[in-house]
């Protein structure tokens, strides 16, 4: 049965953090366990882009996954409800989105695979969480709000389409506009060429190589976050590595708009998009302007990167 929900009425609808925190944990694991299993099973690719996951008009996805000469992929239905598995042999399975423990998601989705013959191993502890408990072992983290679940993908539908237009700006070396697990975020990352400076690492649950693969070029990244920490609300992001010199204090809009020094990245609260009259004009000028200044001072070649407003490209 598909279930319909109050936040289809909203474009951009409201998702205060406290409402849903318990929701927003348990999902976050959720969907690490399924990124996780793409992982193990997919080649490797730069900047460990083969993890990520991609919204669909449903929910989110892994995409087609390798298993010896057949693929299957993994899809949460944030509007059914319903965690599906599909194999290109004709294999389905898969049980409802519903309150239960990261252990019973884990155990649950592990025997629907191995139903389909579809066998994978995953590193059951978590990445980039303080003081992570063993997927198969987590009993804590157990809360399913349908409302806030579907709400949090109903955004990232809107970044999603955002950020895409964003994307087709540049022509140089450019991210998909995918969600990363470990955070989560959505994100698009664009590249200015050149090789950047040792990344230093140090984030937690998260190899240190694992990192400096991912930041071994320049790059200018922008996304979505559903908040934590010293920023308590969900909040877009744009944030320059290497930083160049005078970055933390560029003009960027809108007002709303500002440098976290705890994060290194300018900070644009969700409501302050969601409550203007053009949510699609005031994310795209914090988009630009934050690229801008990364751009600018950290000396790209912005005229071989950057795409002229062809009308071939606008129709």
């Amino acid at each position: 049965m598909t279930i319909q929900t109050a936040s289809h009425t909203e474009t951009w609808p409201s998702l205060p953090l406290e409402a849903w925190s318990k929701t927003y944990a348990t999902l976050h694991l959720w969907t690490q366990i399924v990124g996780k299993i793409r992982l193990v099973q997919s080649p490797w690719i730069n900047h460990s882009w083969h993890v990520t996951l991609y919204v669909t008009a449903r929910g989110i996805t892994t995409t087609p996954i390798p298993y010896g000469t057949r693929t299957f992929q993994i899809d949460f239905d944030f509007i059914a409800h319903q965690l599906t598995i599909q194999s290109s042999d004709g294999g389905t399975g898969g049980f409802p989105l519903q309150p239960q423990s990261v252990a019973a998601f884990y155990t649950r989705l592990m025997e629907e695979m191995d139903r389909l013959q579809l066998h994978a191993s995953i590193r059951v502890k978590p990445s980039e969480v303080v003081d992570p408990l063993p997927f198969d072992q987590d009993e804590t983290h157990c809360a399913y709000d349908l409302e806030y679940a579907t709400r949090f993908w109903q955004i990232m539908v809107q970044a999603d389409r955002v950020f895409k237009q964003f994307r087709a700006r540049f022509i140089g070396k450019c991210s998909p506009v995918h969600f990363f697990w470990g955070a989560p975020d959505l994100a698009v990352t664009r590249f200015s060429g050149r090789p950047a400076p040792l990344h230093p690492g140090g984030i937690p649950g998260l190899p240190d190589w694992v990192t400096r693969e991912a930041y071994s070029h320049e790059v200018s990244s922008c996304g979505f976050w559903p908040g934590g920490g010293p920023i308590p609300y969900p909040a877009f992001y744009s944030y320059a590595y290497p930083e160049p010199v005078g970055f933390a204090e560029a003009s960027v809009k809108p007002a709303a708009a500002f440098y976290s020094n705890d994060f290194r990245e300018f900070i644009l609260p969700y409501e302050a998009v969601r409550q203007t009259v053009s949510p699609d004009d005031t994310l795209l000028a914090f988009l630009q302007m934050t690229y801008e200044a990364a751009a600018r001072l950290g000396k790209w070649d912005r005229a071989s990167l950057e795409r002229d407003n062809d009308p071939i490209y606008s129709a």
